[in-house]
């Protein structure tokens, strides 16, 4: 099963599992918080640890600041990623012609 990322698809890999990722799980918080305060629209948002619901005045903030702030942090992750990705790639496209090179060497000596 495959969990999306930051715009990649994070299924089974080598480097760590998906619920150790902290980007993956800004991702699903930004997702849980967002259907919350859709479902809960008009409604006071309870917290665990005070006594004084989340009113208007505090959902508000969290729709114009604290999520778009979420939103911006994972934009910025989708760029470093694309940038290791594209480095990645271009380190596996030299390695490849290293290998390459010996081979074309031999076939010359060869011949």
């Amino acid at each position: 099963m495959a969990i999306q990322s930051t715009g990649f698809s994070a299924a089974a890999s080598p480097f760590c599992r998906p619920e150790e990722d902290p980007f993956l799980l800004l991702k699903s918080t930004l997702r849980s918080v967002e259907e919350i305060l859709l479902r809960r629209r008009g409604l006071p948002l309870r917290r665990t640890w005070i006594e004084q619901p989340y009113g208007e005045e505090e959902i508000t903030l969290l729709e114009e600041e604290v999520i778009p702030a979420i939103q911006q942090c994972l934009a910025r992750v989708d760029e470093l990623d694309e940038q290791l990705l594209a480095q990645q790639e271009l380190m596996q496209r030299c390695e490849l012609e290293l290998q390459r090179q010996p081979l074309s060497a031999q076939k010359l000596q060869m011949a």
